[in-house]
């Protein structure tokens, strides 16, 4: 498996592009940090969509039921994927906190 940072540019673009195309997907959410620890946010509950606010500088995590979690300053993005497509994304916020979306089921993104 390979990681790959994702611009702070791209981030809309991005994100725009996995929205649009991700099928009904489960996700874990897991935030981590030395003056939290690690804390399940959500446990494999539906992904509607994720969505970059450039104005706001937040990344927002749409979920099942109205549900969503807001990631604010986002510092670093990361994606880890192989040939099945991505596995997980990791959001470090402006806290320092590690935000990481675990795909049930690898997404294979197709170039937009």
């Amino acid at each position: 498996m390979a990681t790959r940072k994702i611009a702070q540019a791209d981030l809309q673009h991005y994100f725009d592009n996995f929205s649009s195309i991700t099928p009904a997907q489960l996700v874990e959410i897991e935030v981590a940090g030395l003056d939290i620890g690690d804390q399940i946010e959500a446990e494999w509950v539906a992904l509607k969509g994720i969505t970059y606010d450039p104005q706001d500088d937040q990344i927002i995590v749409n979920l099942a039921d109205q549900l969503q979690s807001a990631i604010s300053g986002p510092q670093e993005v990361y994606v880890t994927e192989d040939d099945n497509g991505i596995h997980a994304i990791e959001i470090t916020c402006s806290k320092g906190h590690k935000h990481i979306i675990k795909l049930k089921n690898p997404l294979l993104l197709t170039t937009a």
